[in-house]
């Protein structure tokens, strides 16, 4: 799902989005297209570590909201994205241990901007999501976030697992929510914690969850066994917080 204000298009448009310093998420290129203005600007998307897509015109005519690509569309985000080493400073300027929220392949904006919420209003320290298959800080996020993005950190990273390896290297845990773990009562989530949250169909991802320290699972005591993925990270939110506040 994409915002209309958040796709840019045509090679200038483009070129000036990158000089301007505009945030990218992605870029779409048309194969085989090699001139001078599409060489600047995959040179520039690459020194920036953004994602490129090389498709054919048909696929970027459908993408078009204008028709007028010249074979370089792009999406823009509505903010800037953080570090997450800044999460680490907020809760070490708090005097607390860390607690980030992961996204893992969560694509509809509006569960993204919930869960950012949540996170802001429940003093986690930030939220992480991934370059691929996940929506962006795109203007519903935004606006879903409910101004949760003015105040905290939210960062993108290449690989979601490779990230999880080497925070479990600064003393972080990881727990993830499926139905088939332990009920969350259970489970010891105080200290510096990471909360992973699944893509809406999916869940998490195989490999995400053999790298996780804890598997959570919310009592469910109706017909339907599953929730919204904001409704279920915000759940799985507030046990971590009663359990570093009361116990």
């Amino acid at each position: 799902m994409r915002d209309d204000d958040s796709v840019i298009e045509g090679r200038n448009v483009v070129l000036e989005a990158f000089r301007s310093g505009k945030t990218i998420d992605r870029l779409f290129v048309q194969d085989g297209l090699n001139d001078g203005p599409v060489r600047t600007i995959v040179r520039e998307a690459k020194k920036q570590k953004i994602i490129i897509d090389f498709i054919s015109k048909e696929r970027l005519d459908e993408m078009s909201k204008t028709g007028h690509h010249q074979g370089v569309l792009a999406y823009t985000a509505a903010y800037s994205y953080a570090d997450i080493e800044d999460m680490f400073q907020l809760a070490e300027s708090r005097g607390e241990d860390p607690f980030i929220i992961f996204l893992d392949e969560v694509e509809d904006p509006h569960n993204v901007g919930a869960i950012i919420r949540t996170a802001e209003v429940a003093g986690a320290h930030g939220v992480v999501i991934p370059s691929r298959r996940s929506a962006g800080l795109t203007a519903t996020v935004a606006k879903a976030s409910a101004g949760a993005l003015n105040f905290l950190p939210v960062a993108k990273v290449t690989n979601l697992n490779k990230t999880i390896e080497d925070l479990k290297k600064r003393g972080m845990w990881f727990v993830c929510a499926d139905m088939g773990g332990t009920t969350m009562y259970e489970l010891n989530l105080k200290g510096s914690i990471g909360l992973v949250i699944g893509n809406e169909g999916s869940g998490v991802s195989t490999l995400v969850s053999k790298n996780c320290d804890m598997i959570a699972s919310i009592p469910m005591k109706g017909q339907i066994n599953s929730l919204n993925a904001s409704v279920a990270c915000g759940v799985l939110t507030y046990e971590i917080v009663r359990q570093r506040s009361f116990t």
